[in-house]
């Protein structure tokens, strides 16, 4: 079984984060709620792999 590099895994977060705040983004003047809770996940991906890759 092999495992992801550290720098793949890293891009991916970094990727995700970006998505998750361009849904935000999107959704603000529709449904705060959830645009919020994007913004969240968003931040909790990019601190993710900001840890992962200093650590």
């Amino acid at each position: 079984m092999s495992t992801v590099s550290t720098d793949v895994a890293v891009i991916i977060l970094f990727a995700l984060a970006g998505f998750l705040l361009g849904g935000a983004y999107t959704t603000w003047k529709a449904a705060r709620p959830l645009s919020i809770t994007l913004a969240v996940c968003a931040v909790l991906a990019a601190a993710g792999a900001v840890a992962w890759w200093l650590g």
